[in-house]
């Protein structure tokens, strides 16, 4: 029996739990790099029977999985997996598990990059580091707006937090209404006042046909020239091109960014160079607790499957 863990790019997974289950039972082969060409996955997936996916770092669509007829199970850490064809996966009789997980560890970055971006530490960080000294003048988020699109598990928290801040939350998602905005201490505003009213936009919602692109050229236009854009959501959600033009154009103050349209980012990307863009390279579940839920439950739905239990 041949696995693979794909995508382990701090080369932690066999580290973080306990995978003695599944190696006397089966060679585990360890991936740190990424592949995006289509052909070279399928020729590194071809010997495997079962693959295992760090979130969407790897996609497994349709006309990967269609080419790997050794394939009998994919184990994708999270409790759900948009880049696995479920249909394909299903027709083909493979068997998909998922782990849990913790959203503690974006809601934290998300902040990260609110006040990193806010009191613009990386640049103050750097001068320190060149032998300077003050050289820009940050904000207070004190009685500012902080704008939340998007009050599910983790922008209920992330408002909360704002509101701590002595923010003034305000939400705003296609299905929300007043009352739930209310119980998650943010005020609704209708979609037309929302994206104009916020000093701090943070994006929290689920990628889909309906959020897709759904921060686009109209909605930048909307926001005030002095405000900020936070994803730390999914990369299409908002209109990366128009996002680029804003930056450049000064319709908006700056961005922190932890996803973008095609990860890893590529090395010439405007967005890796724009002065006033925070970057991460969506890190937002990567840390020490999500990792170790994450892999527990790997070797856990690997051990039953080979059990026949899957």
């Amino acid at each position: 029996m041949q696995i693979a863990i794909l995508d382990d790019y701090q080369n932690v997974a066999l580290s973080t739990a306990d995978w003695v289950p599944v190696t006397a039972r089966a060679d585990v082969t360890v991936f740190n790099d990424h592949l995006a060409d289509v052909d070279e996955l399928v020729e590194r997936l071809a010997p495997f029977d079962v693959v295992m996916v760090m979130r969407e770092r790897t996609p497994l669509p349709r006309n990967v999985i269609e080419r790997l007829p050794r394939l009998r199970m994919i184990a994708s850490t999270g409790p759900q997996n948009a880049s696995i064809d479920m249909a394909t996966t299903a027709e083909a009789g493979i068997h998909v598990a998922h782990t849990g997980g913790s959203v503690a560890s974006t809601v934290e970055l998300t902040w990260a990059l609110i006040l990193g971006a806010a009191r613009n530490l990386v640049v103050e960080r750097q001068a320190v580091a060149d032998g300077g000294w003050q050289t820009t003048v940050g904000r207070e988020l004190d009685r500012r707006v902080l704008g939340v699109l998007g009050l599910g598990r983790i922008g209920a928290r992330v408002a909360r937090i704002g509101e701590a801040f002595g923010m003034d939350v305000v939400a705003w998602s296609t299905n929300l209404t007043p009352e739930a905005a209310q119980q998650a201490g943010a005020r609704y505003l209708p979609r037309e006042e929302f994206f104009a009213a916020a000093d701090v936009l943070t994006v929290h919602l689920k990628l889909g046909e309906r959020s897709r692109g759904l921060v686009g050229p109209a909605e930048l236009a909307a926001m005030k020239p002095t405000a900020l854009l936070v994803n730390t959501s999914r990369g299409p959600i908002v209109d990366e091109t128009a996002l680029v033009d804003a930056l450049r154009s000064g319709s908006i103050a700056g961005a922190a960014l932890d996803v973008f349209d095609i990860e890893p980012l590529p090395a010439d990307h405007p967005l890796r160079r724009h002065a006033n863009v925070l970057a991460t390279p969506h890190i937002g579940y990567v840390a020490d607790r999500p990792y170790r839920i994450f892999f527990r439950d790997a070797v856990n739905a690997i051990t039953a499957w080979l059990d026949g239990q899957g």
